[in-house]
């Protein structure tokens, strides 16, 4: 094995994350984008699944981003939460793909009727408790983008699924979803309302029941009585999928550490997006989950060998003689272009030093937004070169 290359500096360069041998590799089902908000997850995650598919792979990704301009670019109306076919993705070695974004409340939907009779589901689908904590109950969202990750590989209709992860303001957020709910669900005051359905003959009835009226005049005072009705009312009727969920919850976990699963974390050369870049790759060790690598977005390469320097002194050379004002101000912007560059790599330094074994691809910024397949399967190109 030839050894790392290293830098003017003397510091060993990162290995390269070779994306199309990750998307090739028939071993690899499923494929987790993650990150801070506004670095290019999203779109990130669409090129790889459009670039999988032109290769052969039968694909869905599921995105978390609302913003329409994604089904537009790939040539739909609107996505929902089911996966529609792509046109035009359909590739000649079989390949094809299909989109789908994320309805955390219908996800939802799904899991309690899938544990429950209908006339449960629909109690527990009506009680306003329950409209609550389906859509704004922190870590919801995170899990049941998990949750849907779950179904989609249950169903075995594809070999690949790529998943572009709610952003969130902590990088842990994330992982600590399924565990969050679990233990929401097995919390103290989830059995103390759940109590009087559990207990078995009639003078344990009695006797639970009256410690729940205990507990109840104590917590009516703080939450109020209206919405301690609707909590117990829901938890009583949920209690016996908490087993399920909880089931549900710890296996979603372990699909995300399992063979075959890889996490690919996006940031950009900003300090903030690389310093929660850091946070990911740390706990994904921490987890041992499998990393793939960095994907750093948007960099601004230089590749002329004029330093920065000497560009801006040339640019007032030609100002001091009134020479060509237009070649004055390419010079100007090519010293802006090296001095963005340095910056870029100084920042990139500091998450090298402190994780040198992780693969990094970095992405040029586009000129323009991405609107449509043309565009995706460029910033495929970039991804991969």
């Amino acid at each position: 094995m030839s050894a790392e290359p290293v830098g003017r500096s003397g510091a060993r360069r990162p290995q390269h994350l070779d994306l199309d041998a990750l998307i090739d590799d028939r071993s690899t089902h499923t494929l987790v984008c993650c990150g801070s908000g506004g670095v290019g997850k999203t779109t990130t995650a669409a090129a790889l699944a459009l670039r999988a598919a032109a290769r052969g792979r039968r694909v869905v990704v599921l995105t978390i981003d609302p913003a329409r301009r994604l089904a537009q670019s790939m040539g739909l109306e609107e996505l929902d939460n089911e996966p529609r076919v792509v046109p035009g993705t359909e590739s000649d070695s079989g390949g094809e793909l299909q989109a789908m974004m994320l309805d955390m409340r219908r996800t939802f939907d799904e899991m309690v009727a899938g544990h429950a009779t209908p006339d449960r589901a629909q109690a527990i689908f009506d009680n306003p408790f329950y409209q609550t904590i389906s859509t704004s109950f922190s870590g919801t969202q995170e899990y049941m983008a998990m949750e849907k990750l779950g179904q989609l590989a249950a169903t075995g209709r594809w070999d690949l699924i790529i998943v572009d992860t709610p952003p969130s303001r902590s990088a842990l957020d994330f992982l600590d979803a399924p565990q969050r709910l679990s233990s929401f669900l097995d919390g103290r005051m989830i059995r103390l309302l759940s109590a009087p359905a559990r207990a078995g003959g009639s003078a344990l009835r009695k006797l639970v029941g009256s410690t729940f009226n205990l507990f109840a005049k104590a917590v009516s005072t703080i939450l109020g009585g209206q919405l301690l009705s609707d909590a117990s009312a829901f938890v009583q009727a949920f209690d016996t999928l908490f087993g399920g969920f909880q089931e549900r919850a710890t296996a979603t976990y372990q699909l995300l550490r399992a063979p075959g699963t890889a996490f690919v974390v996006v940031a950009s050369p900003e300090p903030d997006a690389l310093r929660e870049a850091s946070y990911f790759v740390e706990r994904l060790g921490a987890e041992r989950m499998p990393l793939a690598g960095l994907v750093l977005n948007r960099t601004h390469p230089v590749h002329a060998t004029l330093s920065g320097a000497r560009a801006r002194e040339g640019a007032e050379a030609l100002e001091a003689a009134r020479g060509d004002a237009t070649t004055a101000a390419v010079l100007r912007l090519h010293a802006d272009r090296v001095e963005t560059a340095e910056r870029e790599r100084r920042v990139l330094a500091r998450f090298t030093r402190a994780h040198p074994g992780v693969p990094i691809v970095d992405v040029p910024a586009m000129a323009t937004d991405v609107h449509d397949l043309d565009g995706l399967r460029a910033i495929g190109e970039l991804l991969t070169s």
